[in-house]
């Protein structure tokens, strides 16, 4: 009942083009991200421990989201093989782009190749581009597919885990000398931005070539694994709080499978 209530709601709103369905996601997400954010003006100094478990959540959420909204249902449609083979394209894409691309972690410190041209805050804002690319690309390719009930629950729940998401991307911006409160969520928001426009390069892909979509949403989930193991995972277990990080992500979890089953 909820679900179609939604579904119809967001038709009659945004109209039944899928390209301005994903465009319109792509909106919602980068929004919720600058939410996260701009509670950096508020609360300028939230804890560790509270930002470890927020981001646990997240990472609970997008775990859970790459199953039950891209990997299952691009299995149903076309079966296993396309799905893996656009999974591992996906990690591919990514952990190339964490290897070649120079860009700078509060933590973990500069990676990718060297360079002395850019400035920290742009190495700072480049990483967490490439943290936010896979989670655009699964909206856009969420409503791209024509399952517009499917992609809203990717959607809320993308948006969601945006929320914490952002705001500790501020407080690390902040932490690592980036200016004041307004600056560092500049920072954040700026980062999230690019997820409107992957949102609806990821919708448009589908529909250009519909064969595609079981491999672009295997793409996108092995995208969104690669930057949970890699990036959200050690980020939360390097300050000695991994049992709340831990907490949270089966949070996530749990909230993410509530709303897939809520929504139908």
């Amino acid at each position: 009942m909820v679900a179609s209530w939604l579904e119809q709601a967001f038709v009659r709103l945004v109209g039944p083009s899928p390209l301005w369905q994903g465009l319109a996601g792509g909106i919602v997400i980068a929004a919720l991200n600058m939410l996260g954010a701009c509670l950096i003006l508020i609360w300028r100094r939230p804890s560790e421990r509270f930002l470890n478990a927020s981001l646990g959540f997240a990472a609970g959420v997008m775990l859970t989201a790459s199953f039950t909204s891209l990997i299952l249902p691009g299995i149903q449609l076309a079966g296993v093989v396309p799905v893996i083979i656009g999974m591992v394209l996906g990690v591919v894409g990514i952990d190339l782009s964490d290897h070649l691309i120079p860009h700078l972690h509060p933590m973990k410190g500069r990676e990718g190749l060297d360079t002395t041209r850019l400035q920290a805050v742009w190495l700072f804002i480049i990483a967490i581009t490439i943290h936010n690319m896979p989670e655009g690309l699964a909206v856009g390719v969420g409503f791209g597919s024509g399952n517009i009930s499917n992609a809203l629950k990717l959607m809320v729940a993308i948006g969601l885990q945006n929320i914490p998401e952002g705001l500790a991307v501020a407080v690390s911006a902040l932490n690592a000398g980036m200016g004041t409160s307004f600056y560092a969520g500049v920072v954040s928001l700026r980062a999230g931005l690019v997820e409107i426009p992957l949102a609806l390069i990821g919708a448009w892909a589908v529909q250009l070539a519909q064969p595609v979509l079981p491999y672009a949403m295997g793409f996108a989930a092995g995208a969104m694994l690669y930057v949970i193991s890699d990036e959200i995972v050690p980020e939360t277990h390097r300050s000695g709080h991994e049992r709340v990080a831990t907490l949270g992500t089966l949070a996530g979890a749990i909230a993410m499978l509530y709303l897939d089953i809520s929504l139908g």
